[in-house]
Order: C-alpha cells, then structure tokens, then sequence
C-alpha cells in the first residue's frame, strides 16, 4: 500500500475547521459516503472511513477505471506501439465487420479516448443484444450513426476497445502492462480488474483499488506524471487527458458535467479535473490549489458532494501555512473518529422472535433470485440465511455494531447464481416495530448495500429486498414467503 507523507492542516495550508465542516456535512446530508481523503502539497492531511469500510479494503471504481486506461494508451504511445491518428478498425483487423462503413473506417483511437465515437449510445447496450462473447466485435459491429468526432456520448464500450486494443499490442491484460509501468512505482499491490469472456480486462470499469491507491495516482497526476524523481507518465499526455478536449455541454453552467471532457477524464468547475465513477466513486486534482482530494461512496448523485467541496474546501487553500489550531483539530480528529454509516435501529427484542426464530420460509420466484430465508432469533446475535440456486449461506447480525462476514450479491442477474462468488459484507439489524425486522448487508468492497425488511405474519412473511443504488430498479423482491416447519 502507498504510503503518502502526512501532516497536519495547518502546515499544509488549510484549516482544520474547514475540513470538519465538509466532513460534517456530506455525512449529515449524503449518508453514504464510505470514505475520504485530502491531500495538499503532496501531504494527506485527512482522511477518514465509515464504519464498516476500512483503510486496507479495496473498493470498486467503476468508471475511474478508465483515467487508469486512458494512462496506459499514453505509456504504449510513448513507447511508440500505437498512435492518437490510428484507426479503430487497423489496430482489431480481425473484430471488424466485413463491410466497413464511412464513419467506422474514420474511427481513430483519439475518438475512442474522447467519448467522441459517432455512435449515439453507450455501445455496451450493443454487448447485451448481441450475446457474443466476443465484446470487440459486437460493439464494431453497432451502426456508427454520425460523423466520428462530432460529438460527445459517454461511452463505456469505447474504453473496453482501448483495452481490447492494448492487449493485441501488447500481449498482456491491461493490468499486467500497468503493473511495472506505474503500479508497483507508486507502491500499489494487490489490484484486481474485471475482464471479459475472452480474458480482456474491461477498460471502463472493474478496477479496484484502496483510498490512498488512487489518491497516489491523483498526486502523480498533480506532478504531471513524475514521481520520485523518475518520469513515469509523459507530462504531455497528463497535459492532453486532463485537458478538454471534446464539449459535454456549455461550460458557463454551473455544475461540473459541462466543463469539457479529455482522455477519460472529466474537467470540473474551479480550473480542476477528475477521475469519476458511477455511485461517487471522485479523484478530484486541483492544480491551482495543489491539492486532491478522493472519494469512494454509495450515493444515487454526485453533483451534492462536489458541490460540498466548493463550499466548503475550495476557500480555505491558503498560499502559506496557518497557526495550528488545537481546537479544531481535536474537532476534525474527534469528526473523523466517529464516521459511521446508519445502522438500523428500534427495539432490541420483540415477542414475535421467539415464534418466528429458525422457522424456513420459502419464496416464490423473484428478482433477487432467493429460495428461501430464515431468521435464528435464538443467540445473542440474530442469524440471517438466505438461500439461493448456489445453496445457504448464513450471515450475523447485531444491533450494537457492524458484524463482519461473506455473502453472496444477491439479485441484478450478472451472473449465473450458482456461480456468484462470496464476498466481504458487514451486517447490523435491529427490530423496526414488533413484527418488523430490518437487516443492513452493506458489500464492503463495493458502493452497493441491501436491506432485508421481513414483516411477519401470523403464518408467512413478507420479504423485500432493496439495493442501495444501482444501474436498474433498486426493487430486488417484494414477495409473501411461507413457512416449511
């Protein structure tokens, strides 16, 4: 793991007042930020986790993922493997349809870092209809329906043919070509990325890194891609990415979705830029003020939490250190140590536990594709098994606190059940009123939690299962589930 230098607020320029407010407030106002930190002159300043994330637990990034890709075009062009002018369709000859169209042929790798593809939607969409394992090919195949260049439609299956394109130059994954390059340089181990069917890592998303990993890459970019005295990244290509390159919009909007878009880079308000991924994943740079700051979330919008930083953090950069402030560091400090996500809460105990406790109840079919589930009342702490086409799997819950444990990601039909791998949760639970009971499952890697709100009867139980956020409905199960005794 990285290990940036820290200091206090004070000496960096910054007021330990300030910081606590922008902490105070996304945590009263967004309830779902998963952790936080803050790094001026190339110090951490602050830094924080809400219980039950950690500092050492990778998170999902989803499309900060490709600020990663967009730096590994950069390295294979400076290594003269490829170049911005090449086309699409001459860098996967063998993944191009057979009748090239206009607007395909003029296709370049410039487009594809830009967003700026001639296609008029995500061309994932076209992955999901054609069924091919093949990804490369079906998105070549999708119809390029304006003039390449002419304008900007976000687009994650243009940053999986980056990728696509990387490992035919290369002959690695994606991850493996970054891993010497700029990885293991800036101390990062144990990365993971998500590939496709056929081995490519998928570019736009699926990367997962720590807090402080990506706050490494933000400082790196800050330095203009140098880092302990060695250039890993050409400072022209940091220059170009982080550069507006195609309009998203009018720029004199006041929000940061119309500031411009680079090589996989979003430009900000304020003269800033970012790496951006879905559900608040945010590594802001803001070179003016030479700072970065970094976020992982689980929020349903982001604009709240940038916003955040501009009125909180943005004034209080100061060009010189200022005198510390013991009070309000210990307030930071005293801010940080209690960041915690909501629990559940209500009553400890009910007089329907012990009816209802170890009673199976099976379910009809649903879109969280549960069986059945069962609540063991019996113990100090409530046991909670779902069950699945995978088999039983059984979680703790407390009251008191966030019980760590594994569990499968129930429902959104990604994979195949019986192939959905155990993953690290943390679970609190408590009674909402006498016949309620509520369990939290939050997926401490990802931005994703479920809540399991079972509502028992005299004889059933009515389950619904929802997602924090998601790409889709929220809405897993809202089914009656009868009891096997």
């Amino acid at each position: 793991m990285p290990a940036l230098p820290r200091s206090t607020p004070e000496e960096q320029g910054i007021s330990s007042a300030a910081i606590a407010n922008f902490v105070i407030e996304v945590d009263a106002r967004l309830h779902d930020i998963h952790s936080f930190m803050l790094l001026r002159h190339g110090h951490v300043v602050a830094e924080g986790w809400w219980r039950p994330y950690a500092e050492a637990s990778a998170h999902s990034l989803f499309s900060i993922s490709k600020s990663f890709t967009s730096t590994a075009v950069g390295l294979a062009i400076a290594e003269g493997r490829l170049e911005l002018d090449d086309s699409v369709v001459s860098l996967l000859p063998e993944d191009a349809p057979s009748a090239v169209g206009d607007h395909l042929a003029a296709m370049t790798v410039r487009h594809l870092l830009t967003m700026a593809t001639g296609h008029t939607e995500d061309t994932l969409a076209a992955i999901e209809r054609s069924g091919d394992d093949n990804w490369a090919r079906a998105i070549l195949a999708a119809p390029v329906e304006t003039a390449p260049g002419s304008a900007f439609v976000y687009n994650s299956g243009a940053t999986y043919l980056l990728s696509a394109i990387l490992q035919r130059l290369t002959g690695e994954r994606l991850l493996d070509y970054l891993t010497p390059r700029l990885f293991e340089p800036l101390g990062i181990t144990g990365a993971t990325w998500e590939s496709c069917p056929r081995g490519i890592d998928v570019g736009g998303w699926g990367l997962a890194l720590t807090t402080e990993d990506v706050a490494t890459f933000g400082q790196l970019y800050l330095q203009r891609g140098e880092w302990s005295g060695a250039q890993l990244v050409p400072g022209e290509w940091v220059d170009a990415a982080t550069a507006a390159q195609v309009s998203n919009g009018d720029p004199a909007t006041p929000d940061d979705w119309t500031q411009g878009y680079g090589y996989q880079f979003w430009r900000s308000q304020h003269g800033a830029y970012r790496a951006d991924g879905a559900f608040g994943q945010l590594c802001f740079v803001l070179p003016e003020q030479d700072a970065v700051l970094m976020l992982t979330s689980g929020l349903p919008e982001a604009q709240p939490v940038m916003t955040a930083l501009w009125e909180h953090l943005l004034p209080a950069f100061d060009s010189a250190p200022l005198p510390e402030d013991a009070d309000a560091r210990r307030t930071l400090l005293d801010t940080i140590e209690r960041l915690e996500l909501p629990r559940p809460s209500g009553l400890e105990v009910s007089p329907a536990a012990a009816r209802v406790s170890g009673v199976r109840f099976a379910l009809p079919p649903n879109d969280a594709r549960l069986t059945a589930v069962t609540v063991d009342f019996a113990g100090e702490s409530p046991l909670l098994t779902i069950e699945d086409a995978s088999g039983a799997h059984t979680i703790r819950s407390s009251t008191a606190e966030w019980v760590p444990g594994d569990a499968p990601f129930v429902g959104g039909g990604i994979v195949p059940v019986e192939d959905n791998p155990l993953v690290p949760v943390a679970v609190s639970g408590a009674w909402l009123d006498e016949t309620t009971w509520l369990a939290r499952v939050q997926y401490t890697e990802t931005p994703f939690a479920l809540e399991f709100r079972l509502r028992f009867g005299d004889d059933d139980v009515a389950l619904r299962v929802t997602q924090s956020v998601s790409f889709g409905s929220t809405e897993l199960a809202d089914v009656t589930g009868q009891p096997e005794r």
